[in-house]
């Protein structure tokens, strides 16, 4: 069951639909990044968008499907774990030697899949620090962050707490790159 999931959050929207309509292969567009950000930095915002919704849907759908079908048979966290399996594969894609995005819009879809309040909260967050700073990176990272802190208001059991905070250094740490660039005042801003 893991592999399934694996395999489907390893699907590349961000590489295969720039490719389709014809904006080439995204490794080698902006940052060089497959992910929504960067084909919007690559100047086609309905594609963007249309990406984006795809990679929130990779992490959404199979968590979705586990916890409707099988929370009978398996732990809550079993059944995170197991959907987290999609993020590790959007980031982590067989099909592009591993090297994928940085999982941001598949882990939206996963908190959503979760507790819809955690993906608003999530969104809220991202979108607050995105507009007042105007970088994607500082937005995400902060955002995950923040996001253990609000989960642990809910009171959920702990174990899905750290299974949360893991997932979120392994985001962080594909945002080395843009980390560097924050601080050195390079890192590319983003334009709505």
């Amino acid at each position: 069951m893991i592999s399934i999931v694996y395999f489907f959050g390893s699907i590349p929207f961000a590489y295969i639909l720039p490719k389709i309509f014809g904006l080439g292969d995204i490794r080698k567009l902006g940052s060089g990044n497959v992910g929504a950000t960067n084909v919007l930095r690559a100047g086609n915002k309905l594609l963007a968008i249309i990406v984006l919704a795809f990679d929130i849907i990779k992490g959404f759908a199979p968590l979705f499907i586990l916890k409707n079908y099988y929370h009978n048979e398996l732990s809550e966290i079993i059944i995170l774990f197991i959907g987290s399996a999609a993020i590790l594969g959007h980031i982590f894609p067989i099909w592009l030697k591993f090297k994928g995005g940085k999982g941001v819009a598949t882990y939206i879809g996963f908190l959503f899949a979760i507790n819809y309040i955690f993906g608003i909260i999530f969104i809220i967050t991202w979108l607050l620090i995105a507009f007042l700073k105007k970088y994607s990176s500082l937005a995400s990272i902060t955002s995950l962050v923040l996001l253990p802190l609000f989960v642990m208001l809910f009171s959920y059991e702990k174990q899905i707490i750290y299974l949360l905070i893991l997932i979120n250094l392994i985001i962080i740490s594909k945002h080395y790159s843009n980390i560097y660039r924050l601080i050195n005042k390079s890192e590319t801003k983003i334009k709505f």
